[in-house]
């Protein structure tokens, strides 16, 4: 074991602080063998939320590819085992019991919403193995009791923030309404919108719900038009958000209609196509085509580099920095990692500088960008940013 990740190890051992409650023996280089180190990722590559994980697993393999073909890190070949939970909680825990248990990886990286994640942090957690960068905002994840995750992008709470203050502050709308899905994902990210409404003496004006891995939108439209609101905020996927927007558009309802990152900004765009201008959208990294930052150009680099037919996007540049920071993490803890230091060369050492886009976290802080861009979609079908928030309220 490096130095480093000896001496972070002998710290958190001694603080008990990694876990909450007992502390698990680390198994020691799990994953780990002399020529790689292994990484698994339960994630919907089926059903309604494919395309989120699909693209994730885009994003992490062309930063392990990048790196791979530099050698590696520290001479070790980055892999990624994937399985599908079509975004369901019973099979994600089945599958990160299997990539723990049987697969033996390192850490898991780049699972895709907060049910399936709030179903499978307790069984990496009892394992003592790293969760790294979800693609999902939830607050329960931000919790310092999980010691062992490590999230990349800001939280639904700021994004919902960035919403209210654009549509409140910026476009005089206070007649807000929501849709959102029947599940943890949705009903707590419904919770900051009220939260954030609230901080304006305002409060939803209609709700729709619709289930999970279903486009069963017509309902929820109904109870939304009821009240005429002049906005729409919609959490989930790209699949029933954009049958909303296109059946709000067929019968003439002029909202303003809003979506959370979580949607699938590239696969949204598609599906809507004509109907999607002029829908926002709150992202949580740049936007993946303006090559004039570094970090968007070594990005479109190292997706053309793994697949010369692949288009750009915001979720799959979120699994590149995903795999960037885990990139980051085991250079820093040299040839002898192991999980515990892996985890502290995050927590308690210097900010990360990923070409330009810097994540900190910090003892109690497992966030490490706190950035919500806010883009909309133009008549080209691309999306255009509208304005950059930075250092939001936490959850």
């Amino acid at each position: 074991m490096s130095p480093a990740c000896r001496i972070a190890a002998a710290l958190l051992l001694a603080s008990g602080s990694l876990f909450s409650g007992p502390t698990p023996g680390f198994a020691q280089e799990v994953g780990v063998s002399g020529n790689r180190i292994l990484f698994g990722q339960s994630a919907a590559f089926s059903g309604p939320a494919r395309e989120l994980g699909r693209n994730m697993r885009l994003g992490i393999e062309a930063a392990f590819h990048e790196a791979n073909a530099r050698g590696g890190v520290h001479e070790r070949q980055l892999e990624l085992l994937s399985l599908d939970d079509a975004y369901e909680p019973e099979a994600a825990i089945a599958n990160t019991h299997k990539l723990i248990h049987d697969d033996k990886v390192f850490a898991l990286i780049g699972a895709v919403g907060t049910p399936t994640s709030r179903a499978s942090t307790p069984v990496a957690a009892a394992a003592g193995v790293p969760y790294i960068a979800p693609f999902t905002g939830a607050a329960f994840l931000r919790d310092e009791q999980w010691r062992n995750v490590i999230n990349l992008r800001a939280s639904y709470s700021q994004e919902i923030d960035t919403m209210v203050s654009h549509l409140t502050d910026r476009l005089g709308i206070d007649r807000i309404g929501v849709m959102y899905q029947d599940d943890s994902f949705g009903r707590d990210t419904y919770r900051s919108l009220r939260r954030s409404l609230g901080r304006r003496q305002l409060k939803p004006v209609s709700v729709g719900v619709y289930q999970r891995n279903t486009t069963a939108v017509k309902t929820p439209l109904l109870d939304l038009r009821s009240q005429n609101p002049g906005a729409v905020i919609l959490i989930g996927a790209y699949k029933p958000v954009s049958s909303l927007i296109a059946w709000a558009r067929h019968t003439g309802m002029r909202a303003v209609f809003m979506a959370l990152s979580f949607v699938g900004s590239n696969a949204l765009s598609e599906a809507l196509g004509p109907a999607g201008v002029g829908v926002f959208v709150t992202q949580v990294v740049p936007p993946p085509t303006d090559t004039t930052h570094p970090i968007t150009a070594n990005y479109n680099r190292a997706l053309w580099s793994f697949d010369s037919d692949a288009t750009p996007g915001f979720v799959s540049f979120e699994g590149y920095l995903a795999g960037r920071l885990a990139i980051a993490a085991l250079e820093r803890c040299g040839r002898d990692v192991d999980r515990a230091g892996f985890l502290d060369s995050l927590r308690l050492s210097d900010p990360i500088d990923l070409d330009g886009f810097e994540l900190r976290f910090g003892e109690t802080d497992n966030q490490g960008s706190d950035s919500v861009f806010l883009t909309r979609i133009g008549r080209d079908g691309y999306y255009h940013p509208i304005e950059t928030l930075r250092g939001g309220s936490r959850p």
